[in-house]
Parts: structure tokens; C-alpha cells; sequence
């Protein structure tokens, strides 16, 4: 799928994804990037971080599951 669902959040570009499973399901998946100058160390990759029956469920989880993420480093 292509990402049109980047945001920014608390100095990350937040960069939700969803992928399709054989069984109809969508694996919940998350990129998340240090924004400015950041070196590469700051790109973030999370994959399968829940399952959900449509692709917007699983777009909104990352997005959330993100925002705690950011915010719990501080």
C-alpha cells in the first residue's frame, strides 16, 4: 500500500502501514524517523504489532501505539 498516512509527533515523522495477511486479516506495522538531522540511528522500524480485521483499525493502532512510544522515551 502507498503511505499517505504520515504525521509528525513530538519531533518523529510517524509513518503508519498496514499489511494484508492470507488469512484477510492486517498485520499492524509502524516507521517512525527522528525528524531534522538526525542520523540514520534514529529510524525506528515495528512490524506485526497487532492484528485487526480491516486496514484502518490497524493504521489507527500504529498511530496510537507511536504516540505511546514517543512519549514514553521522554
Amino acid at each position: 500500500m502507498q503511505n499517505e498516512h504520515i504525521q509528525h509527533y513530538n519531533g518523529y515523522a510517524v509513518q503508519p502501514s498496514a499489511h494484508r495477511l492470507p488469512d484477510g486479516t492486517f498485520s499492524s506495522n509502524l516507521l517512525l524517523e527522528r525528524t531534522g538531522n538526525a542520523p540514520v540511528e534514529s529510524r525506528y522500524q515495528f512490524y506485526s504489532l497487532d492484528y485487526f480485521s480491516n486496514e484502518e483499525q490497524a493504521l489507527q493502532h500504529s498511530c496510537r501505539w507511536a504516540r505511546n512510544w514517543v512519549d514514553s522515551r521522554g
